[in-house]
């Protein structure tokens, strides 16, 4: 299972800033520490192009973007302040994505992006801590280099996936389906291919059961050839951003529905981690690297 890794690219963010920024580095240091994977299944992504974002992205809003050309709206929207390591670990956390494409269709398996999720990114702006969308760049990189004819991207963060919704929301091939807080942000939804909406305090039980009823449809409908999945770990109980309320295990059990789908049908998986902002960021840590094992351990 390859690996793709941006915590070396820092964006560096005031004192006290909200963005748990340091669970990227703690979690490859969790899935190296813990012996399930050696040294080599980490690998350091290409930055994405201008081309590769143009795809999914406005020309001048990239241009903005990586000359500095961002007034006070625009970075208080996004909520990261502008500097040239924002700029680069974004165009690196879309390559991350694309190459984890790459990999999973190459092996017709599995490969993750150890950040990613960016899914509140528009065209022409972002927001929510999203400055380019790593899942609609990559996913209409896969279409572009004949990797794959359809895609389904199966978006499980707290939050909907509105800035993908929105970018790909003409484009028959690619099919959104997101699943999230019905409360939550963003206030505003966009429309996916396919919303799910859930009611605060939302247990394990039920959440579930949407979930298997949404898979069921969206491959349905998708019949895709590939899968990005956003693998949020923002539905936890103890997030300060979630209030979904599942627990570990029914996170775990999220994943092997989601991963067994892609099994069965012997597509292969590109994996993002999107949000998670735990009270303990150690909870974030071993949510996300609980994902990644028991992908390795599916495709084995």
């Amino acid at each position: 299972m390859q690996l793709f890794y941006t915590d070396v690219f820092v964006l560096p963010l005031p004192p006290g800033h909200r963005f748990p920024m340091e669970k990227y580095a703690r979690l490859r240091q969790t899935l190296l520490a813990g012996g399930d994977f050696s040294p080599d299944d980490f690998h350091l992504p290409h930055a994405a192009t201008d081309e590769e974002l143009q795809r999914a992205h406005d020309a001048d809003y990239i241009r903005r973007i990586s000359l500095g050309e961002v007034d006070e709206k625009m970075q208080k929207a996004i909520g990261f302040p502008w500097s040239p390591g924002m700029v680069e670990r974004s165009r690196r956390s879309a390559g991350a994505s694309i190459d984890a494409c790459r990999a999973a269709c190459a092996s017709r398996g599995i490969a993750a992006n150890l950040a990613g999720g960016t899914h509140h990114a528009f065209a022409g702006h972002g927001e929510g801590f999203c400055v380019f969308n790593d899942a609609a760049v990559a996913a209409r990189a896969m279409r572009a280099e004949g990797r794959a004819g359809r895609i389904l991207i199966v978006d499980c963060d707290v939050h909907q996936g509105n800035g993908t919704a929105a970018i790909l929301r003409d484009d028959p091939d690619i099919f959104t389906f997101s699943i999230h807080g019905a409360r939550n942000y963003p206030f505003t939804k966009e429309n996916s291919d396919l919303d799910i909406e859930l009611p605060d305090g939302c247990g394990d039980p039920a959440y579930l059961a949407q979930l298997e009823h949404g898979l069921d449809t969206a491959f349905d409908l998708a019949c895709p050839d590939l899968v990005i999945y956003l693998a949020g770990a923002d539905p936890y109980a103890d997030d300060r951003l979630g209030r979904l309320a599942l627990s570990m295990d029914g996170l775990a059990e999220r994943d092997r529905l989601v991963f067994q789908r892609c099994r069965d049908g012997a597509i292969p998986v590109a994996v993002a981690m999107a949000g998670g902002y735990a009270r303990n960021i150690d909870d974030t840590v071993s949510i996300h690297a609980a994902t990644i094992r028991l992908g390795r351990a599916m495709w084995r």
